[in-house]
C-alpha cells in the first residue's frame, strides 16, 4: 500500500481539489505585498519555494535576503520599479533562489499591481513558483536556448550589472552572484587589489577555494596575479602541465581542484593598475582569439567599475568624516528634559547630506533645539550645514529671540554666496513653564506625542527657507507659542523620515504618527525605531530626528527667563506675550497674583506700542535674592521717559503707570542705549526645598 503525501487529494474523491492544495502540489505559493506598510505576506507554499521555515520569516522583505542573491534582488527591484513607473498593471520575472543546501533553483514570479484612484501603487498581489521543471521541459529548453546569452552578451550583461555597483563589495557581489562567469565556463575566481606593492585578496569563490598563504602577496612573488601586475599583460594557461611548470609555488595547492586552464587578467583603469582577476576552469580546451578578446573586455569593464567604486568610497569616507565633524559630538544633559537624536545617512549619492540637529543650552533653564536640512547630497551641502549650524547656535546663545535667530541665519546663508538654501525649525523651550516658542523656515511641521502615546501634527505658521527669505526680503518669521505638559514629547525631524518611495508627504506623516504611537516609550529606543522603519521602507534620503520630552511637573527653583518680540499692529504677538507671562507666573510660584501680573504687563506693553509707534521686546524672569521677585521688562526704541499723570475723571488715558504702581511691588525705568526699559516686579514666595 502506497501512502499519499500530506495534502494530496485521495483518488477518485475530493474533486475538485481546494485551490491551496492545487497550488502547493505545483510548488506554487501566493504573496501579498503592502507597499505602504512594507509588509510582505507569504503563504506556506511560497515559503517552501524559498526554502524558508515560518520561524525564519518575519513578514518583511529583508528576510528573503538569505535566499535571493543581491544581483537577483536588484534586478527584481528594477523590473518592479519600471512596471510601477510605466503604469503597468502586472509584471513577471524569472530569478534564482539559493536554497538551504547551497543549490540554486530557477523561480518565477508574477504579480498584479493594485493602485488607488489617484494611480499610486499601493499593493502587489501575485504568485511565486518553482520554475526548474519547465526549464527541463523540451519546449522550455528551446526557449531557454534562444534566450541564453552569448559570451559577448554576458560581458555586456555583466557590464550593465556593474554599472549599479557603488562600492568594491558591490563589484565583488556582481562577479560572484551573476551568471556571467558560469556562462564563460569558469568554475572559480580570485581577485586581488594592489596597494603599496602588495596584492590583497578581496574575493575568491566558490566558498572553500581559498589557498592558504595567498591573502596578501607581493608583486615580486611567483604567483600569476603577481606576474600580470608586474608585466601588465594577461596570462592564459591552457593545461595543467603549463600551470605546474610556470607556477610551481601555487600549483601543488590547487592541483586537487581539477583545474586544467586559467586566465589571469590585470585590472587597469586610466593606465593605473588596480589589481588582478583570475578565472579558473575545469573543462577548458585552450583559449581562442574570441575567448581572449571577450575576457580582456570583461577585465576592462571590471577595472572601470572598481575605479569608480574606489573613488566613491574615498569620497564617501571624506564626506562621512566631514558630516561627523559638523554634527554635535555630544548632546548636553538638560535638566528637566530627556533628549534623543539620530542621523540616518542617505542610500543614494555619497551617503551624505545637509541634514542636521542641535541642542543649545540657554540661560534660565531654557534650551534651544534645531532641526534643519541644507539642499543637496554632497560634501558642499555638509560644509554649508556645518557653517549654518554654528552661526545659528551663536545667534541663539547671544540671547536673540527665535524670530531674530532665524532671520539672521537666513541673511548669513544668503551672504555665504552659495546656491544652496535650507529649511529649518528652531524651538526654544522653557522647561520650568513648558512654554515652547517655535519658528519654522520652510520646514515640515513638528509633532507632539502625548503622555498616552497618541501623536498629532503641530501646525506652525512658517516663513520662507533660509537664504531665500533674504533674497526676497521676507525676513519676518512668525513665532508660535505652545505649552508642553510634563511627559509630552516634541518631535522635530527632516523630510527623509516621512518621504518614502510611493507615498506623498501627508501619507508619510500619517505613517510616522502611527510609528510614534505604537513605538516604545523610551526615547532612545523610539529614535532607533523611527530610523529603522525608514530602512525597512527603502528610504533613499538622509534623515535626522530630535526628540525632546519635558520631565516632571516640579520646575527648577531658580526660575528662568522668557522673551517675546511684539510688533506694532501685531495682535497675535501680543496674545502670545500675555500667554507667556501667565504661564511663567504660574510655573514660578506666583499663581495667586497672575491676574495682577498680566494686567500690569499689559499696561507697560500698551504704553510702548502706543507712544513709540514701534515694536517692543517683553522679558519675564525670576530675580533670585533675599526676596525672590518676578520681573517684567518692556524694552522699546524711544528715549522719552514715561511719567505718571492724572487722567482726570473723564480721561481715557493716563492711568497706565498709576495702575502699575498700585499693582506691582516696585517699578522703574532704565536707559538702554538707543531706547529704554520700563520694568515692574512682584514678590514671589520661595519654593520649599525637596
Amino acid at each position: 500500500m502506497v501512502e499519499r503525501a500530506a495534502g494530496t487529494p485521495s483518488l477518485p474523491g475530493e474533486w475538485p481539489v481546494p485551490p491551496g492544495v492545487s497550488l502547493s502540489l505545483n510548488r506554487m505559493g501566493t504573496f501579498d505585498w503592502d507597499l505602504d506598510g512594507g509588509r510582505l505576506h507569504l503563504d506556506a507554499p511560497a515559503l517552501a519555494v524559498f526554502d524558508l521555515r515560518p520561524d525564519e520569516y518575519d513578514g518583511r522583505r529583508r528576510s528573503l535576503k538569505a535566499r535571493i542573491p543581491p544581483g537577483e534582488m536588484r534586478r527584481l527591484d528594477e523590473i518592479l520599479e519600471q512596471a510601477v513607473r510605466s503604469g503597468s498593471e502586472a509584471y513577471s520575472a524569472y530569478f534564482r533562489v539559493c536554497r538551504r543546501d547551497g543549490s540554486r533553483r530557477w523561480t518565477h514570479t508574477q504579480g498584479r499591481i493594485l493602485r488607488d484612484p489617484e494611480g499610486r501603487a499601493r499593493r502587489v498581489v501575485g504568485v511565486v513558483r518553482d520554475a526548474m521543471q519547465e526549464l527541463v521541459d523540451s519546449t522550455a529548453r528551446h526557449e531557454l536556448a534562444a534566450a541564453r546569452p552569448t559570451r559577448t552578451s554576458v560581458v555586456e550583461g555583466t557590464a550593465a550589472a556593474l554599472a549599479h555597483a557603488r562600492t568594491v563589495q558591490d563589484v565583488i557581489d556582481v562577479l560572484k552572484e551573476s551568471d556571467g562567469l558560469a556562462h564563460l565556463g569558469a568554475t572559480s575566481l580570485v581577485m586581488g587589489l594592489l596597494e603599496s606593492g602588495r596584492i590583497h585578496l578581496v574575493a575568491e569563490g566558490p566558498d572553500g577555494s581559498y589557498v592558504p598563504g595567498t591573502r596578501v602577496t607581493r608583486t615580486d612573488e611567483g604567483y600569476p596575479m603577481s606576474e600580470v601586475l608586474r608585466t601588465l599583460t594577461p596570462r592564459f594557461i591552457e593545461s595543467p602541465e603549463e600551470f605546474a611548470a610556470r607556477y610551481p609555488q601555487l600549483w601543488p595547492q590547487i592541483s586537487d581542484l581539477g583545474i586544467n586552464a586559467a586566465a589571469y587578467l590585470p585590472l587597469i583603469a586610466q593606465a593605473r593598475p588596480l589589481g588582478a582577476l583570475g578565472l579558473l576552469y575545469r573543462d577548458k580546451s585552450g583559449f581562442s582569439a574570441e575567448d581572449r578578446d571577450i575576457l580582456l573586455a570583461l577585465g576592462s569593464s571590471i577595472a572601470q567599475s572598481l575605479q569608480r567604486a574606489m573613488l566613491f568610497e574615498q569620497d564617501h569616507d571624506l564626506a562621512q568624516g566631514l558630516q561627523q565633524a559638523m554634527l554635535p559630538r555630544r548632546i548636553p544633559a538638560v535638566a528637566g528634559a530627556e533628549i534623543a537624536v539620530r542621523y540616518r545617512s542617505a542610500r543614494l549619492g555619497q551617503d551624505i547630506g545637509g541634514d542636521w540637529y542641535d541642542v543649545i543650552p540657554l540661560p534660565g533653564g531654557r534650551v534651544g533645539t534645531v532641526i534643519g536640512d541644507v539642499q543637496g547630497h554632497d560634501t558642499h551641502a555638509a560644509a554649508v550645514m556645518g557653517q549654518l549650524r554654528i552661526v545659528l547656535r551663536a545667534y541663539a546663545t547671544e540671547g536673540h529671540s527665535p524670530a531674530t535667530v532665524m532671520a539672521r541665519a537666513s541673511v548669513f546663508l544668503y551672504e555665504l554666496d552659495t546656491d544652496r538654501f535650507a529649511t529649518c525649525t528652531y524651538a526654544e523651550a522653557d522647561l520650568a513653564t513648558g512654554v515652547v516658542r517655535l519658528v519654522r523656515a520652510g520646514h515640515i511641521d513638528p509633532m507632539i506625542r502625548d503622555t498616552d502615546g497618541s501623536c498629532r501634527r503641530l501646525p506652525v505658521p512658517g516663513g520662507m527657507p533660509l537664504g531665500l527669505s533674504a533674497v526676497f526680503g521676507e525676513l519676518d518669521y512668525p513665532v508660535e507659542t505652545v505649552e508642553l505638559d510634563p511627559g509630552q514629547t516634541l518631535l522635530l525631524y527632516t523630510d527623509g523620515l516621512v518621504e518614502q518611495p510611493g507615498t506623498d508627504l501627508d501619507e508619510g506623516m500619517l505613517l510616522l504618527a502611527a510609528l510614534v504611537r505604537d513605538g516604545p516609550r523610551d526615547l532612545q529606543q523610539l529614535a532607533d525605531r523611527l530610523c529603522g522603519a525608514v530602512d525597512e521602507q527603502g528610504g533613499e534620503d538622509d534623515a535626522a530626528v530630535l526628540l525632546l520630552r519635558r520631565g516632571g511637573s516640579r520646575p527648577p527653583r531658580v526660575g528662568g527667563r522668557l522673551q517675546q518680540e511684539v510688533g506694532e499692529g501685531d495682535p497675535g504677538a501680543l496674545r502670545t506675550a500675555r500667554r507667556m507671562i501667565r504661564a511663567a507666573a504660574t510655573a514660578w510660584g506666583a499663581a495667586g497674583r497672575v491676574d495682577e501680573i498680566e494686567l500690569a504687563a499689559d499696561e507697560l506693553i500698551t504704553n510702548a506700542l502706543v507712544h513709540t509707534r514701534a515694536g517692543a521686546v517683553v522679558t519675564v524672569q525670576v530675580v533670585p535674592g533675599p526676596e525672590r521677585r518676578l520681573r517684567i521688562e518692556v524694552e522699546d526704541l524711544s528715549s522719552a521717559l514715561p511719567h505718571r499723570r492724572d487722567a482726570g475723571e473723564s480721561g481715557t488715558s493716563g492711568r497706565g503707570l498709576l495702575l502699575v504702581d498700585l499693582l506691582a511691588d516696585g517699578w522703574g525705568v532704565e536707559s538702554r542705549g538707543s531706547g529704554k526699559c520700563v520694568w515692574c516686579e512682584f514678590g514671589v514666595p520661595e519654593r520649599p526645598a525637596g
